[in-house]
């Protein structure tokens, strides 16, 4: 886990201190905290999630001069368990727990192989938005909406390239025909982002994918994808 919060806790002068922390290690009870400067053992904090604006108290177990094994930052105690302080991006690791268990248990079934494929890419999707969602909410904080709307956009055009290719591989397999369900609609859908592709492009760019498709076809769905998983990375 990577959560931004806040520590707030009086130091043995009385002075009230703040210190920012990383949320690494959580569960119901509590956490392991990051952070450069931290209380001392004993010492109740106000911890406040930065993505979600929710502030709890919790008491200090251990730090680096208290218990082997504890570096760099605290572990702490929630006065009150509260598994949903922690946000969204625990229930999401708990979620993809839970489908990776399910995989096992389907694999156990002889489940279709491409059923299973289909699952396992549900379940890294779901790894992969988990921390995307973060990030998005930590550029928000700071204001960032344009790079936030942009990265948006680019996600779904990268899975959008993705599924397009599926169903290319699909067709080749001749596994779509005309009486397959919902392939007007998908028509349509092409038509309608390939105008409006072509509307953003320069003259000459539009040419050159004029070119490309009276060429025809490239023979090997292997050699697309490789080339579109490349551009991803």
């Amino acid at each position: 886990m990577s959560i931004p919060m806040q520590a707030r806790w009086k130091g043995a002068d009385g002075v009230l201190m703040k210190e920012e922390a990383f949320a690494r290690q959580v569960n119901a009870h509590g956490g392991l905290l990051e952070m450069a400067n931290y209380p001392d053992l004993g010492t109740r904090v106000a911890l406040t999630n930065l993505l979600s604006a929710e502030t709890m108290e919790a008491r200090v177990l251990a730090t680096p001069n208290s218990r082997e094994g504890v570096s760099h930052g605290i572990v702490v105690e929630l006065v009150t368990p509260d598994e949903s302080f922690w946000g969204a991006s625990l229930q999401m690791k708990k979620a993809g727990v839970e489908l990776q268990r399910l995989e096992k248990s389907l694999r156990s079934q002889n489940l279709d192989l491409r059923l299973l494929k289909e699952f396992r890419d549900a379940v890294d999707y779901l790894h992969a938005i988990s921390g995307s969602v973060q990030q998005a909410r930590e550029r928000q904080m700071d204001g960032d909406q344009e790079r936030v709307d942009s990265w948006l956009v680019g996600e779904r055009i990268r899975r959008t390239i993705n599924f397009c290719l599926e169903v290319l591989t699909d067709f080749e397999a001749g596994r779509i025909s005309e009486d397959t369900k919902g392939i007007t609609e998908l028509l349509e859908s092409v038509e309608q982002i390939s105008q409006r592709l072509r509307s953003l492009l320069t003259p000459g760019v539009s040419r050159s994918l004029e070119d490309t498709q009276i060429a025809g076809p490239e023979p090997s769905t292997v050699g697309r994808r490789s080339r579109v998983e490349s551009r991803g990375n």
